[in-house]
């Protein structure tokens, strides 16, 4: 639950999701355009070639 004073911060299953998308991304030779964090909600938003949209949630599982 998000706090007024602790914002939430991405979890381990989180981070590591986001290494092997980001990885996968690379070895497509994909532009990651935007790479952001969603403090309120505690998803990683990664925008690729501006037409693919990455979220990550805080479980480790990831769409697009």
């Amino acid at each position: 639950m998000l706090s007024e004073d602790k914002p939430i911060n991405p979890t381990n299953k989180q981070a590591q999701a986001c290494l092997r998308v980001c990885q996968m991304l690379s070895n497509s030779y994909k532009d990651i355009h935007l790479f952001r964090f969603d403090e309120k909600l505690g998803n990683v938003f990664i925008l690729v070639d501006d037409n693919i949209q990455i979220m990550i949630l805080p479980s480790g599982e990831w769409y697009f």
